[in-house]
């Protein structure tokens, strides 16, 4: 469900709240929108992210999180901090050397 370069730091922007495409490509450098359409249409068929398309000229599309994906999220954010501290600890071993 998290494959791929950019799914988790979707998750991660989306946790904040509601965002449009063009948002969250700004946000994340490098993301073309060919792979930002194809993450966020798996990640809807995965029931992480919904999306909401609003009847108004031009089309005004946003995606947030689900409360599954937001499950996904809050257990991720365990993950990275158990990365950080293993960062810190590493950085403090190859100063001490």
């Amino acid at each position: 469900m998290i494959d791929g370069k950019w799914k988790t730091a979707l998750l991660w922007l989306l946790e904040s709240g509601q965002h449009r495409p063009g948002e969250l490509r700004r946000r994340l450098p490098g993301l073309s929108e060919k792979v930002l359409t194809q993450a966020l249409r798996e990640m809807q068929t995965d029931g992480l992210v919904h999306r909401e398309v609003h009847d108004v000229l031009p089309l005004k599309t946003v995606y947030s999180l689900t409360p599954f994906g937001r499950e996904l999220s809050e257990a991720l954010n365990s993950l990275s901090d158990w990365g950080h501290r293993r960062l810190e600890k590493l950085n403090k071993a190859s100063s001490a050397s």
